[in-house]
């Protein structure tokens, strides 16, 4: 396999550098900007902290349809899916979605359990995307609860060069070997349409439109229509059928030093699922007829997003605000579905699932003093979640779970330019909840420029995370159960310390070479784990564990006209302080390596564009409790390898792309990591991707 990949990197990057030169898109890139982390939108070689950036073009070429199908292929993020509830969440060195701060345009998005936390990727389209700005490290003082192990920003377009901007398309995609565009066929198939006009030199309107459908993955099940023998439940889809629909509308007006803008977004999205297991049932038509029923589920989520930004100066003070009110809803309905007729017996009412309405506004007030050498940001942060989990999303003490939480955070931070080449910044918050002990999370960055093209950054920072539901109120107890949560969890507390070198450099003849070396470690206390109190099956939730993580990445980035190479590499090691009873797991690091690398090359001529993306993820071990003792499970490594043709016709206002994503058809892989837990058996298989797919899409931009 590693011979394999090998062979097909080195052939085509002879191929690409042999080809025909200039892209004048390099040639005129202006200086990327962000805003993560910073009081006002800032270069990126200006910021304190260490931002990766992954802007529009490359979103492109990557043909990428969602937020997860970009992080993918991002080193140290790891998207896991869950098969069952659709959902696919970020894993940031060796931490979940509990761990990871999601934000739309600085924002925290709402999801099942609350805010920014836990956050379905793939619920989050591309349509209008700008960049995703990636922080990795605890960021607790700027965002708050759950920004751990880092902050996944996505950054919305709010302006456009022409009066009228229209860009529409289409992408087909089969899914392995099944494509079929009828219903219930087979596939990936997804459109949208985004439309900008500038009403005049201060007004801005956009609307967008996506919709993206899944028809499933049977893999080694057999699909809704079949029905037989229960002890062979073999009906189903390993990667159940979704179906999304999501609009964007945005107005933005900018004049001299104000600007501000109103943002709605409506998303729904279907997913069934689909039993297994059918059972005969009597057709009493006297002939002794037997039909197959199964119970089947469908999910419906319904998320609005309202957001309000604004940007003015009061004299010389800067402020910055963000409001937003925001709800998500997921309901169900069970029905017995008739299987060899193809209808629907009954149905029972939809009920929901998980249901969050949030309340949330952002403040930051800087730039007090006027002055370039020093500066500080005075900042409040309210969230107000009013939560739901119905008895199938948890199993709870007696009712469905209701929590309304009230957090207010204020947070005061200050950036001394010492001189034109050193600059720290230390910052302090105080969270205030009414459920939980208030929170105070301290940070301190430095960011000291070696030279004319490069920067030594070291940053300092903690964060904390409140319990979730099941944490708090789980209690399932029977004849052969006896799991609960614990009202008296105390919110898990870490820090992170990092360092980062980059630096950039001409080599002369139009090459251009950057590269960048980090070392990141992440502790974390008080981690909530579900351990056994009691012998043999008795189990509560505990602040226990101590989780700790060492990342060590190094990246280099070729450029040269049409040409540029880029070239990953990390190593991540894991320890994790686990207790059972009286058992306590070692605390040595177990390291995972990691690599990837990315080549794009455009023809001169006829602007042909040619991009390979590839990533290497190593195989990882991890200790696991098992028959009252711990042993080390490993999960094997893989290669991921997508190839990717652009061609632009008609003074580039069409586009055709095509190519194949997962080449080396990557579906599941050995693991014997999970050793199971209190809910359910362990498996020996984990599930990644649904294998090698197709595409082809159209796109018209005007």
């Amino acid at each position: 396999m590693k011979k394999k990949v090998l062979s097909i990197l080195s052939l085509s990057i002879a191929f690409w550098i042999n080809a025909q030169e200039k892209d004048s898109l390099n040639q005129k890139k202006i200086e990327e900007v962000v805003i993560t982390g910073q009081y006002v939108q800032k270069s990126i070689n200006k910021s304190i902290y260490k931002v990766e950036v992954i802007d529009e073009q490359q979103i492109k070429n990557m043909a990428a349809t969602n937020a997860a199908d970009v992080l993918n292929q991002t080193l140290n993020i790891q998207i896991t899916p869950d098969t069952n509830s659709g959902n696919s969440t970020a894993n940031i060195m060796g931490l979940g979605g509990d761990y990871v701060k999601i934000l739309i345009d600085n924002i925290p998005v709402v999801g099942d359990t609350g805010l920014g936390s836990n956050i379905d990727l793939t619920k989050i389209s591309l349509s209008n995307i700008e960049r995703i700005e990636i922080v990795k490290g605890s960021m607790g003082v700027e965002y708050g609860n759950g920004a751990l192990a880092g902050v996944i920003n996505i950054i919305t377009k709010k302006n456009s060069n022409k009066k009228l901007s229209i860009r529409a398309a289409l992408q087909e995609e089969t899914v392995r070997d099944g494509y079929d565009l009828k219903k219930r066929g087979k596939g990936r198939h997804i459109q949208n349409l985004n439309a900008g006009y500038n009403l005049n030199d201060h007004w801005f309107a956009n609307i967008s439109f996506n919709h993206n459908q899944f028809m499933g993955y049977e893999g080694n099940k057999k699909g809704y229509k079949h029905f037989g023998d229960e002890k062979k439940p073999m009906r189903g889809y390993e990667w159940n059928p979704k179906d999304q629909y999501e609009i964007n509308a945005l107005v933005r007006y900018a004049k001299n030093k104000t600007s501000f803008f109103y943002k709605i977004s409506y998303l729904n999205e279907k997913f069934n699922f689909y039993n297994p297991v059918s059972t005969p049932e009597s057709l009493n038509d006297g002939n002794g007829g037997t039909t197959y029923w199964a119970t089947d589920r469908e999910y419906n989520t319904g998320r609005w997003i309202h957001q309000f930004n604004i940007q003015t100066n009061f004299g010389h003070i800067r402020y910055m605000g963000d409001f937003s009110y925001q709800k998500q809803d997921r309901k169900y309905f069970d029905y017995i579905y008739d299987v060899p007729s193809r209808a629907t017996v009954s149905e029972k009412p939809e009920n929901s699932y998980y249901k969050t309405d949030v309340i949330y506004s952002r403040g930051m007030f800087s730039n007090f003093l006027n002055s370039k050498k020093f500066d500080f940001q005075l900042g409040y942060e309210l969230d107000h979640t009013n939560g739901y989990a119905s008895l199938i999303a948890g199993n709870f003490f007696e009712d469905s779970a209701r929590r309304k939480i009230f957090t207010y955070g204020t947070f005061l931070s200050a950036e001394w330019n010492i001189s034109d080449r050193f600059s720290v910044r230390p910052g302090a918050r105080l969270s205030v909840s009414e459920n939980f002990d208030n929170q105070f999370n301290y940070s301190f960055s430095t960011r000291w420029k070696t030279s004319g093209n490069s920067n030594l950054r070291g940053v300092f920072g903690t964060a904390n995370r409140y319990p979730t539901y099941d944490e708090l109120y789980t209690y399932f107890v029977n004849l052969n159960h006896d799991i609960q949560g614990n009202a008296d969890l105390k919110p898990e507390n870490g820090y992170s310390l990092g360092l980062f070198w980059d630096q950039g450099f001409s080599l002369g003849d139009g090459w251009k070479l950057n590269y960048n070396l980090e070392a990141l470690y992440v502790d974390l206390k008080d981690k909530i784990e579900l351990v056994m109190v009691k012998k043999p099956s008795t189990y509560k939730y505990l602040n226990m564990d101590t989780y700790r993580s060492l990342l060590f990445a190094a990246n280099a980035n070729l450029v040269k006209d049409q040409f540029s190479l880029g070239v990953r590499t990390s190593l991540n090691g894991i320890s994790v302080s686990r207790y059972d009873m009286d058992i306590a797991s070692p605390t040595d690091f177990q390291y995972n390596f990691q690599a990837g690398a990315n080549v794009s090359y455009k023809l001169k001529n006829i602007h042909t564009t040619f991009n390979l993306y590839y990533k290497y993820t190593g195989p990882a071990r991890l200790y696991v409790l098992e028959n009252e003792a711990f042993r080390i499970g490993k999960t094997d490594g893989f290669h991921m390898m997508d190839f990717i043709v652009s061609q632009p016709f008609w003074k580039d206002r069409l586009e055709l792309s095509a190519g194949v994503k997962n080449i080396f058809d990557v579906t599941s892989v050995n693991s014997t990591t999970n050793g199971g837990n209190a809910h359910t058996a362990g498996s020996d298989r984990l599930n990644l991707y649904y294998g090698r797919s197709y595409f082809a899409r159209l796109m018209y931009q005007f």
